[in-house]
């Protein structure tokens, strides 16, 4: 009971049904007070956002640029290529269902919103950022590729303080006040009647994306089995432990014993799985990259805000990047791309909140398309390198 009362799912879910049954029943004075809230931790993750990328970026980029050489090097940039395919086969996949899947949910949305009352907070703070987006992610690439490049750097050391400061930021603040912020958002939907056009949304979403996942896998083993030569579908069915071990998790790292046992059984040497899956652990996030495209795009539908192929073109290929820097907690990647989302994309609160919802929602099907697959990858590199990089 302790260990479902801890799951962020769990408290995402009691957040969206509280938030729902607040926002129907109790009165206006009381509802403001969630908004008010939500008013002060949206500016509190505005201004946490740039330093969330530096934090994480410059550590991650630093740390490639050292380590197994040639054999790193080729494990990165499949886990990118993948990654990015990954985001571009949501797009085009998406960019033809969900216009139409949800133009009835766009017309009840905005004629809702249009009518509906609106909660407004009690008061608001500003907290401008210390340094905006785009220019805290260029700043990071610079200094996590000129740290790579050295040796016993001080800057390195407080790169790495920094990015501990960031992580207990994450897992210790911004996290654990989610189902909070979630909630506020619900609240604010119901009060002005939106919410049951966005549930059904949800379960749209969710029933495309899951079969979409699927695809992914799919097309992941059928370039391992062509690479190796063998029957896709028996390499995917022996990753299947892997999978289902992380639908319990949630967690990419706490998968690797059971990711690591398959990716042996399937024929990898123990010498190449044993770098390549802890490392794909880390950087191989295609399933997190599905789920954040397919709802960024979405939510854009159903906001009525315009998007073109060059816009998401740009946005996944930063995306990637980021999700290389994301951390192994549960929504660790959907905040790594917070600030993608917002200076690419034009994402502002509500849409952030309904993000990042959606994206705990379906947090375990990612997390299980995202090891599963980097048991295709180990494949895929073993073929490659027969050892010889690192034997």
């Amino acid at each position: 009971m302790k260990r479902l009362f801890s799951n962020l799912l769990f408290k995402v879910f009691v957040a969206i049904v509280l938030g729902t049954v607040f926002g129907l029943y109790l009165p206006e004075s009381i509802n403001r007070i969630f908004t008010t809230f939500n008013a002060f931790f949206g500016q509190f993750l505005s201004f946490s956002i740039p330093l969330i990328i530096m934090g994480l970026i410059m550590p991650a980029i630093s740390d490639l640029g050292k380590g197994a050489g040639k054999l790193l090097l080729i494990t990165a940039a499949i886990a990118y290529g993948s990654t990015l395919f990954s985001g571009f086969m949501t797009y085009f996949a998406t960019s033809g269902i969900f216009p139409q899947l949800l133009e009835s949910s766009v017309k009840n949305t905005s004629e809702i919103a249009d009518s509906g009352p609106e909660l407004m907070p009690y008061f608001s703070l500003t907290i401008p950022p210390v340094i905006d987006v785009m220019t805290a992610l260029v700043l990071a690439f610079v200094i996590g590729l000129g740290l790579s490049h050295q040796e016993n750097s001080s800057l390195q050391l407080v790169v790495k303080d920094f990015e501990k400061i960031i992580m207990q930021l994450i897992t210790y603040v911004i996290v654990p006040l989610l189902p909070l912020f979630i909630l506020g958002i619900f609240v604010s939907m119901a009060f002005s009647g939106q919410v049951f056009s966005i549930f059904s949304v949800f379960l749209s979403i969710i029933g495309v994306i899951f079969a979409l996942h699927i695809l992914l896998l799919l097309l992941q083993y059928t370039v391992a089995g062509l690479f190796t030569k063998r029957n896709p579908i028996k390499l995917l069915a022996t990753m299947m432990p892997a999978y289902f071990t992380a639908l319990g998790t949630q967690s990419s790292a706490a998968t690797i014993p059971v990711t690591l046992e398959q990716a042996i059984k399937n024929g990898v040497s123990e010498k190449i799985a044993g770098f390549v899956i802890p490392l794909c652990a880390t950087i191989h996030l295609s399933g997190s990259m599905m789920k954040i495209t397919a709802c960024a795009m979405a939510l854009m539908i159903l906001q009525g805000v315009p998007f073109t192929f060059t816009l998401f073109a740009g946005f996944i290929f930063v995306l990637a990047i980021a999700m290389i820097a994301a951390p192994g907690v549960p929504g660790g990647a959907i905040m790594a791309a917070v600030g993608i989302l917002q200076s690419m994309l034009g994402f502002n609160e509500e849409m952030m909140g309904l993000m990042i919802a959606l994206y705990i929602a379906m947090d375990s099907f990612g997390t299980a398309c995202n090891v599963t697959g980097d048991g295709a990858i180990a494949l895929v590199v073993n073929r490659i390198t027969k050892e010889k990089l690192i034997a």
